[in-house]
């Protein structure tokens, strides 16, 4: 998904260790400031994480100015070299673990645009020309990320050191030339929260580079395609970038899965409701944002040729309380999806997050018909897998239902999972099948 409060929302550091015995604490207030950051700091870095939380950080302080900083132990030993940000929660953003100058860190930054560029190369074909192009810390670019829509690239700038004008121009340069005649504009969309987290000032709203030459007159809308079904893109509207890039294979679950009746719980601008049109008798979209259910009937339209006849009908409404008030009035469905946003975005959130979890999943398992399909979605990181599956089977007890486990999936792969970042691995997916 293209950002939310952070791609990546950080985990509670817990308490400090300290810095290591007879270790120098102080500030380094000079013309070039380094880090200095605690043993647990040093360990959790050592194992491979690229974050150092602002309470794990011995110096610099907080006045000093959002840069690139070389990283050492409280001993003093080089742990590579970070961004640092003088008032995020996440300070310290690991980029090397090496030390790097500026200009180093510049050319390191084309080359691994190059790189995370190339490797979605093979995603694309004639049925998707859309996905996610960068995706910060899982492609060793932190707080950076880029998506392509069709002919329009949006990226998005949420670390204060990045936030400068070489860092832009090798941004734009690189993917000019890595995507060449495909791209039509370039332009950054920035996320109001993070920019007020990190201290920065609202970016330009014209587009960087278009194919015509005036960033006035550039195009900022466009349609793109997903598994061969066509959405509408605005770069000036709607609440993340017009579509869940990241639920690619899961829309195609949906459709692989769904039948008879189906239902889809925030369908936002439809990307589960248009897949499960593809082999669902009748389709129903709940979401409580008019503009969003706007969106996802022009959708509709766009693909009405491919989709004959089928009945879609759009639902504005609150899911807790349309579900509560469906499932209790006796409203069945072959096919349930649920696809809510992050209730967790804080590891304190967790339990009240695990709380909305159950009450959907279990109005959507009283709703299912026997042989009935739920396909149920979390992207709180904050909220792991294990315990994302065993509330859904807390709900199922609940709700006195058998319920078998069909598949366990996770984001698309333009999404990767970095083994020693947890945080990438924030979607979760199952697949189930109500056997009575």
């Amino acid at each position: 998904m293209l950002l939310s409060a952070s791609p990546f929302p950080g985990p509670n550091p817990g308490p400090d260790t300290g810095p290591d015995p007879g270790s120098d604490p102080g500030p380094n207030p000079g013309p070039n400031p380094r880090a200095s950051v605690s043993r647990r700091a040093a360990e959790r870095l050592h194992a491979g994480h690229v974050w150092v939380y602002r309470s794990d950080v011995l110096s610099p302080a907080p006045d000093v100015p959002a840069g690139l900083v070389p990283v050492h132990d409280g001993a003093g030993r080089l742990l590579g070299t970070a961004l640092w940000s003088p008032t995020s929660e996440i300070a310290l953003r690991l980029v090397s673990r090496a030390a790097l100058s500026p200009d180093e860190w510049l050319t390191v930054l084309r080359e691994r645009l190059r790189t995370a560029v190339a490797r979605r190369e093979s995603l694309l074909d004639e049925a998707t020309d859309s996905c996610r192009l960068v995706f910060s810390e899982a492609d060793q670019l932190p707080g950076i990320v880029a998506d392509k829509y069709a002919g329009l690239v949006i990226f998005q700038v949420l670390a204060a050191a990045l936030d400068t004008s070489p860092v832009r121009a090798v941004i734009v340069d690189e993917l000019r030339a890595a995507l060449g005649g495909e791209v039509e504009t370039i332009l950054e969309r920035p996320d109001p929260r993070i920019r007020e987290l990190e201290s920065l000032g609202p970016p330009s709203l014209l587009p960087f580079w278009s194919r015509g030459g005036s960033p006035e007159a550039a195009r900022t809308a466009a349609e793109f395609r997903l598994n061969g079904l066509r959405f509408h893109y605005d770069a000036n509207a709607g609440q993340k970038t017009g579509a869940f890039l990241d639920q690619r294979l899961n829309y195609r679950l949906a459709a692989r899965y769904g039948s008879g009746d189906a239902l889809d719980v925030c369908t936002y601008q439809g990307g589960f409701a248009l897949h499960l049109a593809t082999t669902c008798r009748t389709v129903t979209g709940l979401d409580v944002s008019e503009a969003a259910l706007a969106v996802a009937a022009r959708n509709l339209e766009l693909n009405r040729e491919a989709l004959g006849a089928i009945e879609v009908d759009w639902v504005q409404g609150d899911a807790f309380a349309a579900l509560r008030e469906w499932s209790d009035t006796g409203a069945f469905y072959d096919t349930v999806v649920l696809d809510p946003p992050a209730f967790a975005k804080t590891k304190r959130a967790a339990d009240n997050a695990l709380r909305g979890y159950k009450e959907l999943n279990l109005r959507a398992l009283k709703m299912l018909r026997p042989g009935g399909t739920l396909l149920t979605c979390s992207c709180s990181h904050h909220v792991p897998l294990d315990e994302f599956q065993a509330v859904v089977a807390a709900a199922a007890s609940d709700a006195g239902r058998r319920v078998r486990l069909l598949e366990r999936t996770g984001a698309a792969p333009d999404h990767p999972v970095i083994l020693t970042l947890p945080e990438t691995e924030y979607l979760k997916c199952l697949v189930l099948e109500v056997e009575d």
